[in-house]
């Protein structure tokens, strides 16, 4: 049978560095306040106007596909991951191909959230295995810092998130390699999808407050359901987060997931070299670790320098320890992230 394996990767983070004092300046918070409930200790903001979603996809992805001796004419197809981007349409897939010169190849968006890159790599896996596709390019990459409420109203959700880019390019693999993607798991609940969401700008006919009830528009609004001055009065404008509700579901679902993933294949958790959760809450990885037994070698973290990237955080992740020689050949690698939607995710592989 035809495995992918991943022949080259990369990431891309802006320059500018936010610590948590920084954001003092703007909120009621601190840099203790901040670390005890998330581990974070500063982020990365892309530049306002020069760097946009689809600008830190191309440099990632330049990276992962120099790395897997291609160049961009090589690609066969794309698979874009994020929340965050460049327009509400266009998706950044097409951006993408058009930024790096590619050749008129497919492009598909995914939005998963921060579950979005393990989805997307399971799309990319499939057309690998099916022999449709030699050289995929598989990439997660947000702008979050435009788009946040930088405001004490704000701060549960503001100090979490930052910005940056990963991509991967996944080939065939040669059975003799003893490389690839073992196995992909997906799974998704929207029965409490509100608790965790971005209601504004839409095309529903409600719009949930954050007492969680709906409130009506009036004949006389219907006009201005996608976008209303109500909607930017009143801050509905900005991400929603019951973060405590989020929590409970993440730490019940993540090791399920990885759980999932290892049995599928005959694996236990101490067979892993190295679990790359999502980095959406340094407690929740610790939780994780601590339930599946996990050494502190065996994960991976690093939230504490980058924050929440979301789609993005997962190929960054990856990369980061590739590049400092914590992954060997054949190494037995586990993917895994919850998001928004609800939706999660794992991947196996051998490195």
């Amino acid at each position: 049978m035809i495995r992918s394996k991943i022949a080259g990767i990369g990431m891309y983070v802006p320059e500018k560095v936010v610590s948590n004092h920084e954001l003092t300046k703007y909120m009621d918070t601190s840099d203790e306040w901040i670390q005890e409930r998330t581990g974070i200790k500063e982020r990365r903001y892309a530049h306002r106007t020069k760097e946009t979603t689809t600008t830190m996809a191309a440099e990632a992805s330049k990276i992962a596909i120099e790395r897997a001796g291609l160049i961009p004419s090589d690609i066969d197809f794309i698979v874009f991951a994020t929340l965050s981007p460049d327009y509400y349409f266009p998706g950044c897939g097409v951006l993408l191909q058009r930024a790096l010169g590619m050749k008129t190849i497919g492009a598909l968006d995914v939005r998963n959230q921060c579950s979005g890159f393990v989805y997307a790599l399971s799309v990319a896996d499939q057309y690998i295995k099916t022999g449709m596709y030699k050289n995929v390019l598989v990439v997660g990459s947000e702008k979050h810092s435009f788009a946040l409420d930088f405001s004490t109203r704000g701060r549960n959700v503001s100090v979490i998130f930052g910005d940056g880019a990963g991509a991967v390019v996944l080939q065939p693999a040669e059975e003799e390699e003893g490389r690839g993607i073992l196995s992909t798991h997906l799974h998704s609940d929207g029965t409490e999808a509100e608790i965790l969401a971005m209601y504004n700008p839409g095309t529903h006919a409600n719009y949930w407050v954050k007492d969680r009830t709906l409130a009506n528009f009036n004949e006389a609004e219907i006009g201005e359901m996608f976008i209303s001055h109500e909607m930017i009065d009143k801050a509905q404008i900005f991400p929603y987060m019951d973060g405590p509700a989020v929590f409970k579901i993440a730490v019940e679902k993540f090791p399920e997931v990885i759980l999932e993933a290892l049995h599928a294949n005959g694996y236990q958790p101490a067979d892993l070299k190295l679990l790359i959760p999502h980095q959406a809450n340094l407690r929740i990885s610790q939780f994780v670790q601590k339930k599946l037994g996990l050494r502190d070698d065996q994960v991976f973290n690093n939230i504490q320098y980058y924050g929440n990237t979301t789609a993005a955080s997962v190929p960054i992740a990856l990369c980061e320890a590739y590049e400092k020689g914590i992954l060997k050949e054949k190494d037995l690698v586990c993917l895994a992230a919850f998001g928004s939607g609800f939706t999660w995710a794992s991947a196996l592989l051998h490195w």
